[in-house]
């Protein structure tokens, strides 16, 4: 079945942190406040001249993170369920516009409700969340891989790597950082996703530049990366922006250079066009041509950061992840991936 070619535009907006406030009203009056200037940005995206089908926000875009926060207050004050008060505000937007829109924040889950997750989010036009990844790889949260077998039993693979099919194609999200880590991107190419929906929240780098190239290139897939505006979740002087539109051959189809608030950032997604590239026989089909059977077996040995390690205790603070990375130091060492002495 034919698609045919649709707008996706990235919110770039600023976030104001809401970890400092000191009652669950308080960070609420600025969770509130953030969620306000993402839906006037959306309604004036969609008013413009090239209005978008989909919309991609930053990641932290409402609550911030907890940054020193213990994670048993910054569930308590600032932490919320997915369909939850965040993308219920969303999913009126959604609705109005019909429209689709990617988000993200931090999430707690009433099966672990000592635990948060940082997670991503996608809302049909009919505000129902069709999409939601918790980031696997952090060093900061529970992730699904630190309970992984509880985890599997609750929510299955699907619930690992979830990709969404839509009258827009098959659609998959994660966060910042997954985007350097080319197994997740990988995952969601083999479960057949076409457009990689990326909320960000970090300085831009040509580290970061190289990694969102190389992911929609290597996979043939589209990658809508939306940057915060003004200065990110970490830091109260380092700056964002830089959002970016990547087309299945790792052409750059719109960027911001600036750390400002803007929509400027929009492009169309073409996947019958994708899916010709995905289908040809040439030296450009880079999928077709991939040998996974070749590393399989050392990837099937490899255990470098233990899983389940944290399935006995939740997180409170980056000190208990100290034991856990040691182990992973250890794992490395007898691999021979460290040199010992």
């Amino acid at each position: 079945m034919a698609i045919a070619p649709w707008r996706a535009t990235c919110i770039q907006i600023e976030s104001v942190p809401a970890f400092s406030a000191e009652t669950k009203a308080g960070a609420w009056s600025v969770i509130n406040g953030n969620i306000a200037v993402a839906i006037a940005a959306i309604k004036a995206a969609c008013a413009g001249d090239a209005p978008p089908k989909l919309v991609v926000l930053p990641e932290f875009a409402f609550q911030g993170p907890p940054r020193s926060l213990p994670t048993s207050l910054w569930i308590e004050r600032a932490c919320t369920t997915i369909p939850g008060a965040i993308t219920d505000q969303l999913a009126e937007v959604a609705r109005a516009q019909g429209i689709y829109i990617a988000g993200n924040h931090f999430e707690v889950d009433p099966r672990w409700p000592d635990r948060c997750f940082n997670s991503s989010f996608l809302l049909d036009p009919k505000g129902e969340v069709i999409l939601r990844y918790r980031r696997i790889n952090t060093g900061s949260w529970t992730s699904p891989h630190d309970i992984l077998d509880e985890y599997r039993e609750a929510y299955g693979d699907d619930g690992i790597y979830p990709v969404a099919e839509t009258e827009l194609g098959r659609l998959a999200i994660y966060p910042c950082g997954e985007v350097s880590v080319p197994e997740i991107t990988r995952m969601f190419m083999m479960r057949g996703a076409e457009v990689i929906l990326h909320p960000n929240n970090e300085p831009p780098s040509p580290v970061g530049d190289a990694a969102k190239l190389c992911r929609a290139a290597e996979n043939m897939c589209y990658l809508v990366s939306c940057n915060v505006a003004g200065t990110i979740g970490f830091s109260d002087t380092a700056t964002g922006g830089h959002s970016q539109i990547i087309d299945h051959r790792g052409q750059i189809l719109a960027s911001e250079d600036s750390a400002e608030p803007t929509n400027a950032v929009t492009a169309m997604i073409d996947i019958d066009a994708l899916q010709a590239a995905r289908m040809d026989t040439g030296m450009g089909n880079a999928l077709m041509r991939s040998r996974f059977a070749m590393y399989r077996d050392l990837y099937s040995a490899a255990e470098f950061y233990p899983a389940n390690a944290l399935a006995d205790g939740a997180v409170e603070t980056l000190a208990d992840f100290a034991p856990v990375h040691r182990a992973a130091l250890a794992n490395l060492a007898r691999a021979g991936v460290l040199r010992e002495g």
